[in-house]
């Protein structure tokens, strides 16, 4: 391959990188905050400009480990080329427009991740099996827990015995706990990685584990929770509206900044060897390219996705749609910890069903249940396959 060839594959590639996480920006990060616009806590442009800010700063500070995941983990003895990487990315992205021009739900994780696989077994790599059943594993687990998150969570919400005053700041409080453990690329740790704030005074104070169990750790966990616990308690005894829609609006920001995190490695990850090891380029530069990517398709694209997804929102009510989002923040966030590549909107349907047995009825028809389940499964089998073609009529006409 000449120097020229190789110079525009990787432009190629880094624009339909940057694509992809634009596509990603306007689409898979909107569903935090349509509740919260649904129940007029905030305004549909605001709502716009938080999510691409928040959903940025997810990319930079969570989104390495699923982008190594997919740039290095699908495949054994090869490495992704440039070529390769264009050809996934563009088999990839071709998915995500035709879910969106047709309204079927085409999962971008699954058919980035089928599409990876497909490019890497052409390239005459072999399957990562053990990759692969740690990723289905999660992905088949993803819906019965989301659901069970999502039905407990209503279950507490719709309780007459337990006052809003109390029920939404206990779920405030949970998701303060969990902050305090999310693992960030700002914090810095002993060995390097990542670290969480509550790591980080651990590390700080010193103090020698109780069976096991860091109790720096417990203390920061629980200051956490009680903070939050405490502030949204206030806002609810002011006015039970206005501290609903005070939650809402942070649960909003903690889930988009998660759903950053988990998916700009989807857009970023395919490029991993290509700017790490044929551009010698520091890991940043591609964490910035996809959080731009995202920045921008949340600006430029996602108000009018908004206004939509707010509207069924609001017909699920409050506390189904808190119900869906709580596992969302929980199940994103454990993803990102094991950098398994997820989708979205796998998780917040399977909440939504899960919410809405709480109440007698999921709300989602059994069809449409299996309608989206076998086209899950459908993009995950041919985006392998048209994956392994795109690559090989590439190698073929450029003669590879």
């Amino acid at each position: 391959m000449t120097g020229s060839v190789f110079w525009i594959l990787v432009l190629l590639a880094t624009v339909t990188s940057l694509g992809t996480a634009w596509a990603l920006g306007a689409n898979s990060n909107s569903p935090p905050f349509a509740p919260a616009i649904g129940a007029n806590a905030i305004s549909t442009m605001r709502a716009a400009f938080l999510i691409g800010i928040l959903a940025a700063l997810g990319a930079l500070a969570q989104g390495g480990s699923i982008s190594e995941t997919v740039g290095a983990g699908l495949i054994d003895g090869v490495a992704i080329t440039s070529l390769a990487a264009t050809a996934g990315l563009l088999t990839a992205t071709a998915f995500m427009a035709f879910g969106v021009y047709t309204g079927y739900p085409v999962p971008a994780a699954f058919a980035t991740t089928g599409a990876m696989v497909g490019v890497g077994l052409s390239l005459g790599g072999a399957p990562a099996l053990d990759t692969y059943r740690r990723i289905a594993t999660f992905w088949a687990l993803v819906p019965p827990v989301s659901g069970t998150l999502a039905y407990l969570t209503a279950t507490v919400l719709r309780r007459d015995d337990i006052p809003e005053t109390v029920s939404v700041p206990l779920l405030a409080g949970v998701v303060g706990a969990i902050v305090a453990n999310v693992r960030l690329s700002v914090i810095p740790a002993p060995s390097g990685a990542q670290n969480s704030v509550a790591g980080f005074v651990a590390g700080v104070a010193g103090a020698p584990p109780v069976a096991g169990v860091d109790p720096a750790v417990v203390v920061v966990t629980l200051l956490f929770g009680v903070v939050s616990f405490q502030y949204i308690r206030r806002r609810t005894q002011q006015s039970v509206d206005k501290g609903v829609k005070t939650f809402l609006v942070v649960l909003g920001s903690v889930v988009a900044f998660s759903s950053g995190g988990s998916q700009v490695g989807l857009a970023t990850g395919p490029l991993e060897n290509l700017y790490g090891t044929e551009l010698g380029l520091p890991g940043i530069v591609l964490s910035v390219l996809g959080a731009v990517g995202i920045l921008g398709g949340a600006w430029m694209g996602a108000p009018r996705l908004l206004q939509a997804t707010s509207r069924e929102y609001a017909q699920l009510g409050i506390r189904r749609s808190i119900a869906a989002l709580v596992p969302g923040f929980i199940i994103a966030q454990l993803a990102i910890e094991l950098g398994i590549p997820i989708s979205f909107n796998n998780i917040i349907i399977s909440g939504v069903i899960g919410g809405g047995l709480a109440g007698g009825s999921a709300g989602v028809s059994r069809r449409k249940i299996g309608v989206t389940l076998a086209f899950w499964l459908l993009t995950l089998v041919t985006s392998v396959a048209i994956g392994f073609g795109v690559y090989r009529a590439f190698a073929t006409l450029l003669g590879v």
